[in-house]
């Protein structure tokens, strides 16, 4: 074998172009490698033009220079390799990993062990013998923190990364009080939940014993980010550890915590709560030194990783609102579990929003607390991946696997990931390896499923006492120290306990009510009150010439160009479409100091091509948003067309709503039916979130909806499901026929001083529609009507009364025209919840000598409204209903077959003789 066979063909390749760079400019080099080439003078000689070691030149290079090149490999092996044999899990041994970093697989041998290498400048050693530079090595990437780190393409990031692992070995170093503080955090820990586990026996708490040291770890990160100027701290994290965090973290008094234990009723009266592991909390925190920082802890459901998303729209709502120049002082941090991260798709839309310049928050800090087991299932069961976090390396970002029974590795590592997101502003993992002590509640017994694990954990010691020994050893404390902490802090429980139940009744404290203190809570009878949604015709002249001229020293597609203009032609005519009594709602509202942020797939342009709200250069795609050309102290306008995600996406909008009510949120799906991807979302955030945690919020989400032959998945946004989670006031459902009531509806949502969710079900063929068109004057001095009459119709000759929402009241008007029929009126119902009872009634007795009266639907009768009009509506059980034939999807794929069941229905409405019913 030749002697430089170990320089294989990509690996002399790869050397001689290096060290052609070197040659040309030492600086171009990375320090590392510029370390290494100072120690030898390689000829340009040596290396033949494909890289390859010139034949008789070879025997010109020292024979340890070859060595030198397997101690680079074995430095490379540890970067890329050793987080695979690190002393990371606290209670079993690791898995097994092929091949391994003994040094016999690159090429040395323990007669290398005291040889001097030149390659110890790679990591800053200087020359050193291999037995320091093994030391290093395995000291850094080893030991209680493996590092992942390698794949990542940015020079500048990885350099980075390295340099502070070379630092000190990558061990923590912390003096003796800041010792003694993570002890005292350690215990709050370990002494909360076992105060809870004795006077709370069985009670579900989903305790953090075997990952306590997540609390000195969030307090380090708090202490140290103000040092970087971060402001404010908005967190996301299920339920296991988060009592804990509520209480000595977000500073939430433990007498509360009791109170929910004790399961007393709640103070208000119409409220029905949540589960005390699912409550959020807001408050201000002093830090050491003397820093105010607002922390936030979003309130979750148990749908695992749903909070993610809700914590990145809350956090960049606050940065677009607060820190438009510096967004990073803001910090978002989501806390995961090893089942939920590696299981859940939504992390995955989560991670790929992180760049993206609509939902990007500057860099989140990811923690898992991992159990090693989801519930009951084994990791092993629960993943394909090597570790939990490798969604992770999506974004390339840096991945600490840490012990976490080794509390200064913990908080250490937490402190290298506050250093990269605020340097770099992007995501960074923290896999924190410990285990669950009990089931996956209390009351569970985790031996049924996992018997020697739980052998293990417990004869485990926890992460205090071990700390504690540690301390002691190094003579940091004495041995009554930790007796003298727990005795002390569980006093203080006592009194907390004592203090709850002179308490009668719980009160939940609404999350970030700071943002919330001009808006007042509204029932029922509050949201039907009308809102003033006027605006003076000479002002929506204005905007509409703003948003009719594109700058004239650029160059734009003609059609476009044409499209823009024609918004001035129909302000002068008096006939405004759709698409411009939005652009006008929009442009009224930025001038009276409102934000607009319109987010989803292909917004920007609308999927129908109606709304064209960035316009781009033809030859260099400059964007072009005149909505922020209106005037010098207007609102910002926000459009972005979205990742092709919808969970992921709602969430976000929902929580920028959450934490902006000034800001007109809007949520537009690709067709309406697309919202099912975010099911989880309108289940617990969107209809129930102001029930469970008080919780007001005003997203708007536009759902495209018609019948117009294209087939079952472009024709219903499900109306049903949106009409079956209503209840008393918990959202409006609307489904708007003309621009005008569109207009004010969207003003309306933001005049009126309460938030509540705007499902609002849009039109796709009526955007072009003849006959769908305001008047200037409509919009001006209109306002939003809940229902709209027949105002052709004369009371006195009408037989047939049909009541029908949406777009099909136009097929209805075009046969009622075609058939001359003056019998029929055609009654328009716009908002469907709350349903305008009073109105529908007055109507009823208006034509009273109607004895036919419709309920009319293009939806099958399974779906659509009708059943929502028979719970809400006394009299809608009388009325005759025409709709399609119940089906299991919402329409046929075949347009001839579509035709044919639309025009049955529309017979049936004029005929009752055309029952297709039957």
């Amino acid at each position: 074998m030749d002697k430089y066979s170990f320089l294989n063909a990509a690996h002399t390749a790869y050397f001689a172009d290096l060290y052609d760079q070197y040659i040309k400019n030492p600086d171009s080099v990375e320090p590392s490698w510029r370390a290494f080439f100072q120690g030898y003078d390689f000829g340009s000689e040596t290396f033949g033009t494909n890289g390859e070691i010139v034949e008789g030149v070879s025997t010109q290079i020292p024979e340890h220079v070859q060595k030198e090149f397997q101690v680079v490999k074995l430095i490379d092996g540890y970067r890329t390799r050793g987080h695979l044999f690190t002393a990371t899990n606290p209670v079993r041994a690791r898995r097994k990993y092929a091949p391994t970093l003994e040094i016999e697989n690159f090429g040395l041998s323990q007669a290398d062990l005291d040889t001097v290498f030149n390659a110890g400048d790679i990591l800053d050693l200087g020359p050193q013998t291999l037995r320091e530079i093994r030391k290093h090595l395995e000291a850094i990437y080893c030991s209680s923190i493996g590092v992942e780190y390698m794949y990542i393409r940015n020079v500048e990031r990885k350099q980075w990364v390295q340099n502070k692992l070379n630092f000190n070995d990558n061990q923590p170093s912390f003096s003796a009080e800041e010792k003694k503080h993570i002890l005292k955090k350690l215990n709050e820990a370990v002494s909360f939940e076992s105060f809870l586990h004795t006077k709370y026996v069985g009670q579900k708490r989903f305790s953090l014993e075997g990952g306590e040291s997540l609390i000195p770890a969030l307090d380090a990160l708090i202490e140290k980010a103000s040092e970087y100027d971060v402001k404010e701290f908005v967190m996301g994290m299920a339920h296991r550890g988060r009592l804990s965090t509520l209480t000595n973290i977000f500073g939430k008094s433990a007498k509360d915590i009791f109170s929910e234990f004790d399961g007393k009723d709640y103070e208000q009266e119409v409220f029905d709560g949540d589960v005390k592991y699912h409550l959020g909390w807001t408050s201000d925190r002093v830090t050491d030194t003397g820093k105010k920082i607002n922390l936030n802890i979003a309130p979750n459901p148990s749908h695992l990783e749903t909070v993610g998303a809700v914590v990145e729209g809350i956090t960049r709502a606050k940065q677009d609102d607060k820190y438009p120049e510096n967004p990073s002082q803001v910090l978002p941090i989501v806390v995961h579990g090893d089942a939920a991260i590696a299981g859940q798709g939504l992390v995955y839309e989560i991670v790929q929003m992180a760049q993206l310049d609509g939902y990007k928050t500057n860099g989140t800090i990811h923690i898992v607390v991992n159990n090693q087991i989801g519930f009951t299932t084994n990791y092993l069961d629960a993943r394909s991946s090597t570790y939990c976090t490798d969604v992770g390396k999506v974004t390339l970002s840096p991945v600490l696997h840490v012990n976490a029974d080794d509390a200064e590795a913990v908080v250490h590592a937490v402190l290298f990931a506050l250093h990269f997101r605020m340097k770099f502003k992007r995501d960074v993992f923290i896999d924190l390896l410990g285990y669950r002590k009990y089931g996956h509640n209390e009351g569970d017994e985790p031996k049924f499923t996992q018997p020697l694990l739980y052998k293990a954990i417990a004869k485990h010691k926890n992460p205090r006492d071990i700390y504690a020994e540690k301390l002691i050893a190094e003579g940091v404390i004495d041995n009554n120290y930790v007796s003298k902490l727990e005795q002390d802090y569980k006093n203080a429980l006592e009194e907390k306990l004592e203090d709850s139940r002179k308490i009668k009744t719980t009160e939940i404290t609404p999350f970030m009510s700071n943002e919330w203190i001009d808006f007042t809570t509204a029932q029922e009878d509050g949201m039907m009150q009308p809102v003033d949604t006027s605006y003076a015709a000479e002002g929506l002249a204005k905007i509409t010439k703003v948003l009719s001229n594109l700058p004239e020293d650029k160059k734009f597609i003609r059609k476009i160009s044409r499209l823009i203009e024609s918004r001035q032609t129909m302000f002068d005519e008096n006939r405004l479409d759709w698409a411009m009594a939005e652009h006008l709602a929009y442009g009224t509202l930025l001038e009276e100091g409102y934000d607009v942020r319109i987010s989803g797939q292909d917004v920007e342009r609308g999927t129908f091509s109606h709304r064209h709200a960035v316009v781009k250069v033809e030859d260099s795609e400059e964007e072009i948003v005149l909505h922020n050309n209106i005037s010098d102290t207007q609102g910002n306008f926000y459009i972005f067309n979205s990742l092709l995600s919808e969970y992921g996406v709602v969430g976000f909008d929902y929580g920028y709503a959450m934490a902006s009510p000034k800001t007109l949120t809007i949520w537009e799906a690709q067709f309406g039916d697309f919202s099912n991807g975010a099911q989880i979302m309108l289940d617990q955030y969107i209809t129930a979130a102001e029930d469970k945690w008080k919780l007001q919020n005003g997203l708007v989400m536009l759902l495209p909806h018609g019948y117009e032959g294209q087939g079952a998945e472009h024709s219903s946004a499900r109306m049903e499901r949106y009409l079956q989670m209503c209840a008393k006031d918990n959202m409006f459902v609307v489904d708007c026929t003309t621009p005008a009531n569109m207009y004010h509806l969207l003003r309306k949502q933001m005049k009126a001083n309460f938030r509540k969710p705007l499902i609002v079900f849009t039109p796709k063929s009526l955007l072009r529609h003849p006959l769908v068109v305001s008047s200037v004057d409509e919009i001006a001095n209109g306002s939003f009507q809940m229902l709209i009459d027949d105002a052709k119709a004369t009371a006195d000759n009408v037989k047939t009364l049909v009541f029908v929402t949406g777009k099909f009241y136009y097929d209805l008007l075009e046969e009622q025209q075609k058939l001359e029929r003056e019998d029929v009126a055609l009654v328009r119902i716009e908002q469907l919840f709350p349903l305008p009872i009073e109105d529908i009634r007055k109507v009823l007795s208006k034509y009273t000598n109607a004895d036919d009266i419709v309920w009319a639907q293009e939806e099958p009768r399974n779906m659509g409204a009708y059943s929502h009009m028979l719970m809400h509506l006394e009299e809608a059980k009388t009325f005759r209903a025409a709709s399609r034939r119940p089906y299991g999807a919402p329409a046929a794929g075949s347009s001839v077959r579509s035709k044919k069941r639309h025009q049955e229905v529309i017979d049936f409405v004029f005929d009752k003789t055309k029952n297709n019913q039957r």
